[in-house]
């Protein structure tokens, strides 16, 4: 069977700087031919409004001047395996994810192009749930607890918005999860699939009086398509409302995971891929590479409609997490630290009037703090446990300010602004001190970051928007790790700074909803990884590259195309390379593109459902060529996967039975589910599972309902 990657080094095209014009002047035709308000007939029956939040100024989603896109709760949920995010963001332009089967490294998300960098979790994008952060003070943000089952919306904000919620240069995912009112009823579940997949959970909620709760509890079993990638995970999750009034309601979310078990299969060289493509990395079986974690937290979040109208947000939240990593090299290799993550907010949001112009504002404070009690100690080449190499806390905090607001100009244009301040700092105290020498330190970093620009109504439910904004992005704790192999910062890494302008056009008449956007992002001091040549240890360290450029296009698509049947399609197009950057070994890669990011990605899905709860649906994503390294020596060619999923409700004694059936990469290719960036031993690949197959049932009692589109 021919491999759908190729691995191949053949010499770089230059840059189609005339394909962004291209995309760039046809969105400028588009707008310029775009007909008058009066001539859309839109029928109201199709249009529903969309309120959106991710920018934390509640808009509907067709007047929100921003890359934001919406992921409902079918689309997120129906007939899927919930293994990681990528099932549900897959559909959303200008997102690219990887890693869906280690579960020790967990998913690689990136967000035009920010988060490629990431050896493990994700980087350079905000994550929150129930407005809850996933992402701790330093910049890094863990998705293993995310309750992917009770799932009700995902919005996602592509492009540096800094300005809105600080050290991130990508973007941001708002995930809201399950209520009584939005999933009511009782729910048992059990799915089973290829390779040991085993998965039962237990779902309940309702609404009385003044209460609303929802309850969900699950366990997954996973031996893996590799050697040495068993994972087994259980997760409780619970969000509890009270309304005090018809002003004042308390949320309460309560999450807890353990997950004792997620090996690590490591990657592999060409010639082992070739060989074998389900054996581990050597070291991984040797050492048993892998993780165990547990975690919990508890979140609240008060709302308040005060006299006048203004709306009042407050949240407080509480973090503990124990982690415990083997990696699969020899030297200091085996990890440790217990977490404590906590943080409050709080957010005024109003309406007025200025000068007979509406004006729509939001001002708040975040405070928040992390503390981490780091080990680390040497394994050997023979399996044997080795000293203690590290012993130190590390503390990253911030306290940051911002406000943004909309004023209408004129009935069709509006303008937008926003800024924000924020105080971080880092702090690390040596509790080693190797040889005597304490190399405690602390680095503090003061960062303003702006957004601006205009939004202007064609018509009814079309829209066309501009904007600028810059953003930064601060090395996390692992990032500042020194190359010397010492504790303490590395002194020569800087925070990145991005610079991003956007041209932007959407809507949606009857049937048809639409997004298209052009980007040109700069990026200074770009926190690019690297290994140490020569070196048995493996570990992963981080430089500062001078400039890096990003331009790309985006488009998204989803038609109606009847009652039963609809369409949905993405195409990502990102031209992303160094503008200049020269190693430590004085290697020049200006020009080359970025590493681990395809030139273009697509997504299209074809789906049939019926009033019945029925469906079944076709999905297809194709990815072009990335690079493994800055010197683009190697290219992993291209692929395309397509996915079937099948399903229908029935009744049995007055339950609801629901049963579905999914086929994964149903052409059996051979794929790669991550790339490493940039390893120095060539162990770039991680092989996916070809054909695969996964099956579920769901049952409700007579008061149980079915899951709607929200």
């Amino acid at each position: 069977m021919p491999c759908a990657w190729n691995i191949v080094a053949p010499p770089r095209p230059p840059g189609p700087r005339a394909r962004l014009l291209s995309l760039a002047a046809a969105v400028g035709v588009a707008l310029a031919a775009a007909p008058a308000a009066e001539t859309f007939a839109d029928d109201p029956a199709e249009l529903e409004q969309l309120e959106v939040t991710a920018q934390r100024l509640p808009r509907d989603l067709l007047e929100t001047p921003a890359a934001l896109s919406v992921v409902d709760a079918l689309d997120a949920g129906q007939g899927r395996q919930h293994l990681q995010l990528d099932e549900s963001l897959n559909r959303v332009p200008g997102v690219y994810l990887q890693n869906r089967y280690n579960f020790a490294q967990n998913v690689r998300l990136s967000v035009r192009g920010f988060g490629a960098r990431a050896p493990f979790g994700i980087r350079g994008v905000r994550v929150l749930v129930d407005e809850i952060p996933e992402t701790t003070p330093d910049g890094q943000s863990q998705v293993d607890m995310i309750d992917l089952l009770s799932v009700q919306r995902i919005e996602v904000l592509r492009g540096p918005n800094s300005a809105l919620y600080g050290n991130a240069t990508g973007g941001v995912v708002n995930i809201a999860t399950a209520s009584g009112a939005t999933a009511p009823g009782l729910a048992l579940s059990a799915m089973t699939g290829s390779y040991g997949f085993r998965r039962g959970a237990a779902q309940a909620g309702g609404v009385q009086g003044p209460w609303d709760w929802h309850v969900s509890a699950w366990q997954m079993d996973y031996d893996g398509y590799r050697q040495q990638s068993r994972a087994r995970k259980s997760l409780l999750r619970s969000k509890v409302s009270y309304d005090f009034s018809d002003r004042n309601r308390l949320t309460g979310v309560f999450t807890y995971l353990d997950a004792p078990t997620s090996q690590d299969p490591g990657g592999l060289t060409a010639d082992q891929v070739a060989a074998d493509r389900r054996q581990p990395n050597l070291f991984s079986a040797r050492f048993d590479a892998g993780q165990e974690v547990e975690q919990w937290r508890l979140g609240l979040v008060w709302d308040s409609t005060l006299a006048h109208g203004g709306q009042l947000r407050t949240r407080a939240f509480y973090t503990q997490r124990d982690f415990v990593q083997q990696l699969p090299f020899p030297g200091a290799s085996i990890v440790g630290f217990d977490r404590e993550f906590y943080g409050t907010g709080v957010q005024y949001t109003h309406d007025v009037t200025v000068g007979g112009r509406r004006l729509s504002y939001t001002a708040g404070l975040d405070a928040e703090q992390q503390r981490d009690d780091r080990d680390r100690f040497r394994r050997e080449f023979d399996a044997s446990f080795g000293p203690r190499v590290l012993d130190q806390v590390e503390r990253a905090g911030f306290i940051a300010a911002y406000t943004q607001g909309d004023l209408a100009l004129t009935e069709r244009l509006t303008a937008t602004a926003g800024a924000r301040f924020d105080r971080i700092r880092f702090r690390i105290d040596d509790r080693f001190q190797a040889e005597g020498l304490d190399l405690s330190g602390r680095r503090n970093f003061s960062e303003t970051s702006v957004t601006g620009g205009l939004s202007y109504a064609l018509a009814p439910s079309h829209q066309v928007y501009a904007v600028a904004a810059t953003a930064f992005e601060t090395p996390t704790f692992t990032e500042f790790a020194n190359p010397t192999g010492s504790a303490g910062f590395n002194p020569d890494l800087a925070p990145q700074e991005a610079t991003s302008v956007e041209l932007g056009l959407r809507g949606r008449q009857s049937r048809l909803q639409y997004e298209a956007a052009v980007h040109l992002t700069r990026v200074r001091n770009e926190l690019t990884p690297f290994q140490l040549e020569g070196s048995a240890d493996e570990r992963i360290f981080f430089r500062n590259a001078g400039r890096t450029r990003r331009n790309g296009a985006e488009l998204g698509l989803r038609w109606q195309a009847t009652d039963t049947l609809s369409l949905a399609g993405s195409y990502t197009w990102s031209d992303f390379d160094y503008r200049r950057f020269e190693d430590a070994q004085g290697r020049r890669f200006d020009g080359n593109r970025l590493p681990g990011i395809p030139r273009q990605t697509l997504f299209g899905e074809l789906a049939w459902r019926d009033d019945q709860g029925r469906f079944a649906i076709v999905d297809v994503f194709s990815a072009g060529s990335v690079y493994t390294d800055n010197a683009n020596l190697t290219e992993v060619g291209g692929y395309a996967v397509i996915n079937l999923r099948a399903g229908l409700n029935s009744a049995w004694h007055g339950w609801e039975v629901e049963t579905f059936v999914a086929l994964n990469n149903a052409t059996d290719r051979e794929i790669f589910s991550n790339i490493r960036i940039n390893d120095a031993n060539g162990r770039f690949y991680e092989p996916a599972p070809g054909r695969n197959w996964f099956a579920g049932i769901s049952v409700r009692p007579p008061l149980g309902g079915r899951q709607a589109r929200r």
